[in-house]
């Protein structure tokens, strides 16, 4: 499954969150693999590189400040992700569990986080399955 969240970072980590919460209440932790994948933006450079802010450290977590210690860092968060993000999950459940893969499948698309990202479903033995598959294999 493909979904592309464009320069939506916090909508992507809200589905990375809601994933990571399938995994451990629904035992799937070989079954239900994912990968994020940031393509930069460019800058007009003319080298083609986009430009990134030199990340400053971060202040000490007190209680009273935490709030402003979490702005500060979604708001670094968004000055280096201006690029598109797509989220890649892959189902690799064994064959005599066709019921439950296909509940997943119907599920994962529509939920919140995912719809908005345009879901693209890509089975195996499809046209384009090698070619996400290769994506996905290269992503670390």
């Amino acid at each position: 499954m493909l979904f592309d969240f464009a320069a939506d970072e916090e909508k992507l980590q809200q589905a990375r969150h809601k994933l990571e919460g399938w995994k451990q209440a629904f035992r799937l932790d070989k079954k239900l693999l994912y990968k994020m994948d940031r393509v930069e933006a460019t800058t007009g450079d003319g080298d083609g590189s986009a430009a990134k802010p030199e990340k400053t450290a971060r202040p000490e977590k007190h209680a009273k400040d935490k709030g402003k210690v979490k702005a500060a860092v979604a708001e670094e968060n968004k000055a280096e992700g201006n690029g598109d993000v797509k989220l890649l999950v892959r189902l690799a459940f064994s064959g005599h569990e066709k019921l439950s893969e296909q509940r997943w499948v119907q599920r994962i698309p529509a939920e919140e986080p995912f719809q908005g990202a345009a879901p693209k479903v890509v089975k195996g033995g499809e046209e384009g399955f090698e070619e996400v598959e290769k994506k996905f294999e290269e992503l670390d």
